[in-house]
Formats: structure tokens, sequence, C-alpha cells
């Protein structure tokens, strides 16, 4: 990106500088379908630094999701239940096999689920617990984890925002039994679009590499295991192409390097936003101790007298690109059709109308986010 632009946009993709490289040595090899040798590198990649059971790339975090639906044999009816305030894929993923989100409203430090608040939503047609680790910070796993483990239901964690996050030494998505992870050019490592799942449940594994291939069995025969596969369950392509693999593993061999450089912005944000924060404008994300964030996004959610219209103006007149965050799933067309509430939504409808995210990407100049933040000196 040329940094004399005026213009500062949200995002930027990162390149490390062998994505190229290894796609031509894809093509060289003459493996450009779903699991070769890149798509290899990198399921022992994640499997090492998550510690899960397995792991298997995906074209989306979506298909990652969706998966998670048909390994727990979502039925018509089966209540899910989960944050309102996510994508629309943690929804969608579930609604595809005739399932009932339930939605929960969300604490106001974090904006992820509010674990206190997930018993009171469970019913007997329960399957499933889905949490969302917003912002790459963690949900409060030890309560989900017991409260699931109490009325036996699975947890799945959508972890899109959230590679190289922690909650208590752990890395997300390999703490319930099921975890999804997001590679879009949006998230931290990237790979254009792509995903992967983390299954950590054994029970699961060969069940998932099955859904994965059509539903049929050839990673076995593949790994000379049976003398022929066959359809075995219902199941999609769910598989990427090598060559986004090949991009991916340049970005994973990077992947601490460059949270470490978004950590650097993050807490740059943070250090100037503190004066804003003191005169009452604006609060600053909260961490919890037990949270090892990835700088995944920094947000800054407004004084309630503070008309937020007005300050994402502001920011387009100036030439830089901030931008608010989801419409709630449950006061959406489709959410209100396919899902359902369990108790109040005043955290998620309050915070969802205050919040904008800043521009923060590999590269982005200490410069640059003090002209973002100096935007903000017209309202304080």
């Amino acid at each position: 990106m040329d940094k004399s632009n005026k213009n500062i946009p949200f995002n930027w993709p990162y390149m490390t500088g062998k994505e190229l490289y290894y796609i031509s040595n894809a093509h060289f090899n003459g493996a450009l379908a779903g699991d070769g040798p890149f798509t290899k590198k990198c399921h022992r990649w994640l499997e090492e630094h998550t510690t899960c059971e397995k792991a298997l790339l995906t074209h989306s975090c979506t298909a990652s999701l969706e998966m998670t639906a048909l390994l727990l044999d979502i039925q018509p009816g089966d209540e899910i239940i989960m944050p309102s305030y996510t994508f629309v894929s943690t929804a969608n993923a579930f609604v595809l096999r005739g399932g009932v989100p339930v939605f929960v409203d969300i604490r106001s430090d974090t904006l992820n689920i509010d674990e206190m608040l997930i018993e009171s939503a469970i019913t007997s047609k329960t399957k499933a617990i889905v949490v969302v680790h917003y912002a790459g910070v963690a949900c409060e796993m030890d309560t989900i984890m017991n409260i699931a483990r109490k009325h036996n239901l699975k947890v799945i964690e959508d972890a899109a925002q959230g590679v190289m996050s922690k909650y208590k030494g752990r890395a997300l998505g390999s703490i319930g039994d099921l975890g999804a992870y997001s590679f879009h050019e949006t998230k931290n490592v990237i790979s254009g679009e792509g995903g992967a799942l983390l299954i950590n449940d054994p029970e699961m594994s060969l069940q998932a590499e099955i859904i994965r291939e059509k539903g049929t069995n050839r990673s076995q025969f593949f790994r000379g295991e049976v003398d022929k596969y066959t359809w075995q369950h219902i199941g999609s392509s769910f598989l990427p192409g090598e060559i986004i693999a090949a991009f991916l593993w340049a970005q994973l061999e990077e992947a601490l390097s460059i949270t470490q450089n978004r950590l650097s912005s993050w807490e740059h944000y943070h250090n100037l936003l503190a004066p804003y924060e003191k005169q009452g404008l604006l609060r600053r994300p909260i961490i919890p101790n037990e949270c090892e964030h990835n700088a995944h996004m920094y947000y800054i959610l407004l004084n309630e007298d503070v008309d937020r219209q007005s300050v994402l103006d502001s920011f387009r007149n100036h030439g830089i690109s901030a931008v608010f965050h989801y419409v709630p799933l449950h006061s959406s067309p489709a959410g209100q059709n396919c899902g359902t509430t369990s108790g109040s939504m005043n955290n998620t409808n309050s915070l969802s109308e205050k919040i904008i995210r800043l521009p923060l990407w590999v590269g982005l100049t200490t410069e640059q986010q003090e002209r973002v933040v100096s935007v903000l000196d017209k309202f304080s």
C-alpha cells in the first residue's frame, strides 16, 4: 500500500512475501486440488499450536460451522444457544439443518455471550451452545464448559476472530468439543477465503473427515486404511484448493510476528484513547486477566450522548474508513423468523448502537493512528 495515500482503509491484506512462491511450488508439484502437501503442513501447524485432536482446513469458517451442525446431527426443532451479536454464519449453519437459534444477551465488558444467562435458556430441546470469541477475546470458558457438562450439551467455539488468542493458556478453538477458524482477508492470518475446523473430541475425528470429503471415506482410502472409498454419510465438499493452503502456509509461518505487530498497534491506540475515555467520550476495550488476545480489532464504545453517525461521518470526511459492526441477529428479519430470544437483549441492543471499529492492519503507522484518533477531538 502507498503510505503517502491520504486515505486510511479499515483493512489492508498483509503479504509475508512467500505466498506467491509457495503457490508456484504447488503448481510445479502438480497438486492443486484439496489435501495436498501444503494443506498437510497447515493441518500439522494447527494441531501443534492449538493441541487439538485434529485440524481440517475448509473453504471458509462458514463451512466449518456447517460441518459442526452435521457432526452434531442437528435435526429440525433442535435448539442451539448463541449470542445475537455475531455474524450470520453462526446461526445459518444450524438453521440450514432445521435448528433453532436461541439468542441470549452479551456481557457489557467483552461483548461476549453472558455465561450467566446460558443456563436459563436451556430446555429439553437444547442440543448445543455456540460461543463467539468477539474481537479475539475469550468467553468465560470454564463456566460455559461446566454448564455444558452438567446438561450433557456440546460446545462449539466460533473462533473466527480468535487465531493466536488464548484463554488461561489454551488456544481458542481447542477448549470446546469443536472449534471454527476463519482465514478471510479481514482476519489476522489470511488466505483470502478459508477456514479450519478444530476437532477436540476424538470420537468425531473420522466422521469429520467423511463429512468434509462429500460424505465418503476417501481420506481413509488415501491412507491405505480401506481398499476403496464409498459414500458413507451425508456430507459436502468442504475442502479448499491447494493454492489457498499454499497462501495460508506462508501466513502461518509468520503468525507470531503478525500478531505481535498488531498488538503493538492495538496498544498504541489504547494509549492514545485513554484521555478520551477519561473525559467520558468513550470506553476502550476491556481484556480480562485470563485472556490473551490477538489484536484482531480495536473498537470504541461511544457515550450515550454522542451521535455515532456524526462520528462516522467525520471519519469519512477525513478519508478514514471506520465502521460499526453487526446488526444483532435477533432484530434481523431472518433472526426473527428462524430464531428466538431468551431474556432481555439490553446489552446487545445498546452496545451494538455505540460501537465503532477503527482501522487496524499490519503496516498501519503510528502517524496514521494518531490521525485517526485526532478526529475525535471535535467531539471531546
